[in-house]
């Protein structure tokens, strides 16, 4: 019996004693995981999956950590450039050996699943949020947003980009110090803008 399997989008045939080389796991040396993405299952009786095979999988232990034959990758710039440049490169692989094809019930096996290139227990960084600025206590509060495309330089673009900084007024943006317009990270906030907005700002 045989099957075929999907992992670091590449597909592999096996069966059970195989020994493989697949994209890096998150797993250590002597470690047993689970393939649950299987596309097909061969023998007396074929399966095809849609896209997988409900229900199969296929166990392997890890061997070890292991790294690919180097690809070197040269650069040459002709004529006015006339640099070289040479860049090497190992891909990180995990040699794992093939121990046993299920056709059913390895949802319910326990054996932890094969995933992910990255170390084992290490969480991908979080997207920071875009930081809102807050106005000084004693600046004015507009009753409605002003229309920041008065300000020479800032187009319906840069307007909306300052409204999600939580700029809608010029005299939110009148009142902003240099630490607050340090901090906004979704536009650079140019030191005339201010200065045209306190004049807008007291009318």
């Amino acid at each position: 019996m045989f099957a075929v399997l999907k992992t670091g989008g590449k597909q592999y045939k096996v069966q059970a004693g195989d020994v493989l080389r697949v994209e890096k796991l998150a797993a250590d040396a002597g470690e047993k995981v689970q393939f649950n993405d299987v596309l097909m299952l061969g023998g007396d009786a074929p399966v095809v999956g849609a896209p997988f095979v409900e229900g199969a999988g296929v166990q392997a232990e890890v061997i070890e950590q292991v790294k690919g034959d180097k690809v070197i990758k040269f650069v040459k710039r002709r004529r006015k450039h006339s640099s070289k440049r040479t860049v090497g490169h190992r891909q990180k692989l995990t040699l794992v050996k093939i121990t046993d094809i299920l056709s059913s019930g390895a949802d319910k096996s326990g054996i932890k699943a094969a995933t992910g290139s990255a170390p084992a227990g290490e969480a991908a960084p979080a997207a920071k949020p875009a930081k809102k600025v807050e106005a000084k206590a004693d600046a004015p509060a507009a009753a409605a947003a002003d229309d920041l495309t008065k300000l020479n330089g800032v187009g319906p673009a840069a307007a909306k980009k300052l409204v999600e900084a939580g700029i809608e007024s010029f005299a939110a943006l009148a009142a902003l110090s240099d630490e607050q317009i340090a901090v906004i990270d979704t536009i650079k906030v140019k030191p005339e803008w201010v200065e045209q907005a306190k004049e807008l700002a007291q009318g």
